[in-house]
């Protein structure tokens, strides 16, 4: 299975069957026009460029539901969106076609062409209650997604989540985030085979640093700083 890097906290998966699946994908700069948070990362791939199967979106803040992106990605007329159910107000203002919709709470799962996908438990703040983690099973291997969240050892403690083969978090400290240094705690207590840090560096207001989190982790579990468009296998 390969796993691509988007920036920002967005992955593309695409299984050993050839299912292609994008989660929190952030292609445009539509932050700036509507908040003034200018995106620092170049772009990666554009909309038009992806023929996904499946689209994620584990809440409604626009780098993980890109407002400008997610209608031209679902303009092939095969692309299933499944995401949080903050999203449903964005998605009906966008006319997105719901019988290929699906919202998910926390506990909910759904399976799209041999891959199952499950809400689970996150904290991105009081004023984004519906936000969700993810957990992926495809291809045979189990990705935890964690989502926007800060560092909640309660959640982390579910054994659900742990020993994944591969591990995604937030480090970027702000908004509702882990910082680096609670993200290498919450990998040690998940440990998974391989974790990536994920959200730094996209936008000036959002912080976050990779240097600290690898020297932090460092000899404790296996980890990978990616730049935006690099692919490994699992």
């Amino acid at each position: 299975m390969q796993i691509t890097y988007a920036g920002q906290a967005g992955f593309i998966f695409e299984t050993d069957d050839g299912v292609r699946i994008g989660s929190d994908l952030y292609l445009s700069d539509c932050c700036y026009r509507y908040f003034g948070f200018k995106r620092l990362l170049p772009y990666v791939f554009k909309a038009d460029e992806l023929d996904l199967d499946i689209l994620i979106s584990t809440h409604a803040h626009y780098d993980h539901f890109d407002p400008d992106s997610v209608p031209v990605i679902m303009s092939n007329r095969k692309t299933r969106f499944v995401c949080a159910y903050d999203v449903r107000a964005e998605a009906e203002r966008l006319n997105l076609e719901q019988n290929r919709t699906t919202y998910l709470k926390e506990g909910d799962t759904a399976e799209i062409k041999g891959v199952k996908i499950k809400a689970v438990a996150c904290d991105h703040g009081k004023d984004t209650p519906d936000a969700i983690g993810v957990l992926l099973t495809l291809s045979g291997k189990k990705i935890y997604i964690a989502g926007d969240t800060a560092f909640r050892e309660d959640y982390f403690a579910n054994s659900e989540l742990h020993n994944a083969d591969l591990l995604i978090i937030p480090i970027n400290g702000a908004f509702g985030n882990m910082d680096e240094t609670e993200g290498v705690r919450a990998a040690e207590i998940l440990n998974a085979k391989l974790t990536v840090p994920s959200h730094y560096w996209c936008f000036a207001e959002h912080g976050g640093n990779p240097d600290i989190f690898a020297k932090n982790a460092e000899g404790k579990f296996n980890y990978l700083l990616m730049r935006p468009g690099e692919t490994f296998e699992i």
